[in-house]
């Protein structure tokens, strides 16, 4: 079955809109599941060439009122994570829109579309818009998605495949959404903020294996099989922010054909890897949300 369209060029601007679906409103849910395809296609009329698309993830709980098939293999509530000091939550979530486009208003057009296409089916639990910073990078000042696979290995890292035919062409996705306090980041030198990352911060050049330290982001989400094989996502990372309020983070989203991959990165970051070496980051970014969801092909949810 043909995939959503996942894997395109890096966004200038994006909205992540986290949804509940409302007792009662399951059936319309699954008529809008149906037409956002369409959505997208009528709003990018306006700017072809800008890229707009929207992903669609649908939650476990959700998936049980909707469909009337089994889950995907892989689909479950998300797992929090909860290490000695730092707390990975779990968050309402039965869909996940995430919109995307090279122009923020595209993004808003199509998202008040579906905003009002919810009207009485559902409720908006999470919104973030999201911007792109830069050279790709976040608001701790690092170039975000370095180790993003390209061509058939993105394919094979985010698709499924015949571990569940009933589902292949699909995919998982994990978001997250973290707050930094950049007062503490920014008051780290840069070779103290490199040490945390694993990376060195001007030139993205990944820290040598004898002075990355064990505790890094880098060290810590790198994630192997027995042969030596890494297991790789993708990541569409986004900036969001208001300086009025103090507030700046990041929105992790994470695609992948086994969502394992991305539990085991956060089982590492937030207990630790051996338990009690929790990665650095999180003296810095405090997570405040967190979901699971399935992204069936296009043709499943266009019926």
């Amino acid at each position: 079955m043909a995939p959503q369209n996942i894997l395109v060029m890096p966004p200038s601007a994006a909205i992540f809109l986290v949804v509940t679906v409302r007792p009662g409103g399951e059936d319309g849910v699954v008529d809008l599941l149906a037409d956002v395809a369409g959505l997208a296609r009528s709003v990018a009329r306006r700017s072809p060439e800008d890229g707009l698309s929207c992903v669609t993830g649908v939650g476990a709980q959700a998936w049980d009122r909707l469909y009337d098939t089994p889950r995907p293999l892989g689909l479950h509530p998300f797992h929090p994570v909860a290490g000695a000091l730092h707390s990975a939550p779990a968050t309402p979530g039965d869909l996940l829109f995430h919109v995307r486009a090279q122009r923020f208003d595209l993004c808003f057009e199509l998202a008040r579309q579906l905003v009002l296409r919810l009207s009485g089916l559902g409720d908006v639990v999470d919104e973030v818009h999201g911007f792109r910073y830069f050279d790709e990078r976040d608001l701790l000042g690092f170039v975000d998605g370095t180790e993003n696979p390209a061509g058939d290995e993105a394919t094979s890292a985010v698709t499924v495949g015949d571990e569940d035919p009933a589902y292949a062409g699909g995919s998982y996705v994990v978001v997250q959404k973290y707050l930094h306090d950049l007062d503490r980041w920014e008051a780290l030198t840069t070779e103290e903020q490199e040490l945390a990352i694993g990376r060195h911060k001007l030139s993205d050049i990944e820290l040598t294996d004898d002075v990355k330290p064990s505790n890094s982001h880098v060290a810590l989400t790198t994630i192997t099989e027995a042969d030596g094989t890494e297991r790789k996502i993708i990541r569409d990372n986004m900036v969001f922010g208001r300086p009025g309020s103090g507030e700046f983070g990041t929105y992790f989203i994470g695609y992948t054909a086994d969502p394992g991959v991305i539990e085991t990165m956060l089982r590492n970051m937030f207990v630790g890897d051996p338990p009690g070496n929790h990665d650095r980051i999180l003296d810095f970014s405090t997570a405040v949300t967190g979901g699971l969801f399935f992204v069936p092909p296009a043709d499943l949810l266009d019926g």
